[in-house]
């Protein structure tokens, strides 16, 4: 009988049994990335979950045993920040978002086990075992660095938090890390002229003692388990480089004030997020652990376990998963992960998801309006295994929906039903008109399984469509709807439609890991105990089946529509800094309708939920507006209070989720921290008309 492995056994040590599960059958413990608690679940989010998702379902149709976890990343300056920022506390802020993100994903159908927090004892207690286990082995060092420090605030500044002008090129507004513009990559205190984001105060140089995981210790671990076959082709030979160049320790601390654990035998260093966030992992399953008895901690972490670990991680943070990672599980003497499955970002109609032009889409409002399978089967069909980036073109999704599960997966069900239910009372022909046909779908079940194993979902969406191209084109030569006429050809219809709808079966079979609510519908439709991957095989023959009911709906272009003018920002500038704007000439006629006026902010004030915007209140002399500008990054709300600006007097009120934004500020500069608008002691004077 398994044991539970409860929080005491994580901390004092290993606690190992045998893996139970019966001859043949996996045991699979997989994780996606984890969301930040600081932000709305989002189009990135979800193709990563929605990939491991389908995975996950693929391996339970197949009779195997997986248990999928994740997390909200919940640590770090930012969401000590964002709190502070919200008047709130830490802990409350973050579970609310926890609450948030882990319906978002139900309503995706993304079916983790358990959704948890790396904000937890069980994460606070594998941290500290862990962290104990690696200084005791000579893996943790300290040492003095060198950081900017803001003066104002009291806290030392990540490289995100600073600003200034690239060494290499000038450009204004450039990060701490690299330069958006030229390419370069540089220490936040090469930057010239830098500044605080949270405080606009000019940083100063500081001391601190840091603490650091000896990574080039397990260089050659790493370069035979890069090559093992635990990751993609292009993941591999990318670590090599960076191997070869030689690896750097790693840098696990922060120091107070921070949102996190503190590290055992200090009083003011903070593991570092990516310390203690892939921890969270295990700190879901020894979560799950304890209100499960079947499932042991130790079967999927014991460097012994015959068990399987599957990370589903983007591009951006192979480093973390594929080096660092496994090096601390080695250096504590955990397993390490069977495999990392690596996917590429998302575009936008080959651009990237920008909040003014309305792509940077939420769940919340893609769910206001379409259906969640639509984009399950569209990210399925664009995946194909790689770290290739995924463009969303919104032609193409409304087209290949329509097209393929409409027009040609439920058309079968559709066609065939309604003859089988009114003139063989819904009961199925025991014999099979065109085994030929038949064994061509059935033999189709290895190659779409691999597909799905490899993450090359693309390719078995592109045999399913094939498959159902073949079913619709046999039911068109046989015409049912004509023989259906005539008196004599009742049998050859009952036998032509069973076959359509044993076609449809094993297509269901086959989408069930990308549609499971439709997969649900139609196996009450088929009158289905069960809805295996063995099933496909099986002929329903003198089966009854229930009436058919529609499936899936074509999607409307105009849905669609919805969804992006919903998500789009007014005032909002895109990711590069400059706003996204019509490209079109207008003539002066054009020009000289809008209404340009000075206006007084007389109220301005932090909007929840948004990265870029301040609600402001402005005088327009005869009357007051309220607008939502993107100019958080250069203003702080109480130093607006009093300066002047120009605003967008006949511009057209836009309902935004944060409210209505009746007009548009006007102002100068390169975006970013350098926003400018008119002083307070312009001489202008609010209502005055600008020509």
């Amino acid at each position: 009988m398994m044991q539970r492995l409860s929080r005491a056994r994580i901390v004092a040590g290993f606690y190992f049994q045998p893996n139970l599960v019966m001859s043949g059958t996996r045991n699979i413990f997989v994780t996606s990335a984890l969301p930040n608690a600081n932000g709305s679940i989002h189009l990135g989010h979800l193709l990563e979950h929605i990939q491991t998702d389908i995975w996950v379902r693929f391996q339970r149709l197949r009779g195997h045993r997986c248990v999928y976890v994740c997390a909200d990343d919940t640590h770090g300056t930012g969401t000590m920040l964002k709190a502070e920022q919200l008047g709130v506390d830490a802990a409350a802020m973050i579970e609310g978002i926890r609450a948030e993100h882990e319906d978002d994903f139900k309503r995706f159908f993304v079916a983790h086990d358990n959704y948890y927090s790396t904000h937890s004892p069980e994460n606070r207690a594998l941290c500290e075992s862990i962290y104990t286990r690696l200084n005791e082995r000579g893996f943790i060092f300290t040492r003095d660095v060198e950081q900017l420090f803001d003066p104002q605030r009291k806290l030392y500044l990540a490289d995100r938090y600073v600003t200034g002008e690239c060494p290499r090129c000038g450009a204004h507004d450039q990060y701490g890390d690299n330069c958006e513009r030229c390419g370069a990559t540089y220490d936040a205190t090469d930057l010239k002229n830098p500044k605080s984001v949270i405080s606009g105060a000019t940083p100063v140089l500081a001391r601190s003692t840091h603490y650091f995981f000896d990574l080039p210790q397990f260089t050659d671990m790493l370069k035979r388990w890069t090559t093992s076959g635990t990751l993609q082709s292009e993941v591999s030979n990318k670590l090599a480089e960076w191997l070869e160049a030689g690896l750097k320790a790693w840098d696990i601390s922060r120091d107070a004030p921070y949102f996190g654990f503190v590290i055992p035998g200090t009083t003011d260093k903070y593991f570092y997020v990516w310390m203690d966030a892939p921890i969270g992992y295990m700190a879901s399953l020894a979560n799950y652990c304890e209100r499960h008895n079947d499932v042991v901690f130790d079967d999927y972490w014991h460097p012994e376990a015959a068990t399987e670990v599957h990370h589903f991680i983007g591009k951006d943070i192979v480093n973390f998963h594929a080096l660092f990672w496994p090096a601390v599980l080695e250096g504590a003497g955990y397993r390490k992960p069977t495999k990392v499955h690596v996917h590429g970002f998302i575009t936008v109609d080959g651009t990237k998801m920008s909040k003014s032009r309305g792509t940077f889409i939420n769940a919340g409002a893609y769910l206001k309006h379409l259906n969640p399978e639509y984009l399950r089967y569209y990210y399925a069909a664009k995946s194909n295994g790689t770290i290739d980036d995924i463009d969303i073109s919104f032609d193409d999704f409304v087209q290949r929906v329509n097209s393929d599960l409409v027009g040609k997966v439920v058309n079968i069900a559709s066609r065939c039903a309604g003859f089988i239910n009114r003139l063989s009372a819904g009961q199925l022909a025991a014999q099979n008109p065109a085994p030929d046909l038949w064994a061509q779908f059935t033999n189709a079940a290895p190659r779409v399984a691999a597909s799905y194993e490899s993450g090359d979902y693309g390719r078995a969406v592109r045999e399913i469509a094939a498959l159902a191209d073949l079913a619709n084109q046999y039911i068109a030569q046989q015409a049912p709807w004509n023989l259906a006429k005539q008196p004599d050809q009742g049998a050859a219809v009952q036998a032509i439609c069973s076959l359509g709808i044993n076609l449809f079966k094993v297509l269901v079979v086959y989408l069930a890991p990308i549609l499971p609510d439709t997969a649900a519908r139609a196996q009450q439709f088929l009158n289905l105990e069960r809805l295996r991957w063995d099933d496909a095989r099986e002929w329903l023959g003198e089966h009854h089946i229930n009436p058919f009911e529609p499936l899936l709906t074509r999607m409307e272009r105009d849905a669609l529509d919805r969804v992006v003018e919903e998500s789009r920002e007014v005032g909002s500038p895109d990711d590069d800094g400059t706003a996204a704007g019509d490209e079109d000439l207008i003539d002066i006629d054009t020009f000289a309708k809008v209404d340009l006026r000075v206006a007084r902010v007389v109220n301005a004030e932090h909007v929840s939920g948004a990265d870029k915007l301040i609600k402001l209140t402005l005088d327009l002399g005869d009357s007051q507006r309220q607008v939502f500008a993107g100019i958080k990054g250069a203003y702080q709300p109480d130093a607006l209070i009093g300066r002047l600006t120009v605003v967008v007097a006949n511009l057209q009120p836009r309902q935004m989720r944060f409210g209505i934004s009746q007009g548009m500020v006007l102002a100068a500069g390169p975006g970013g921290s350098e926003i400018f608008l008119l002083a307070p002691d312009s001489g202008a004077t609010p209502g005055m008309q600008v020509r």
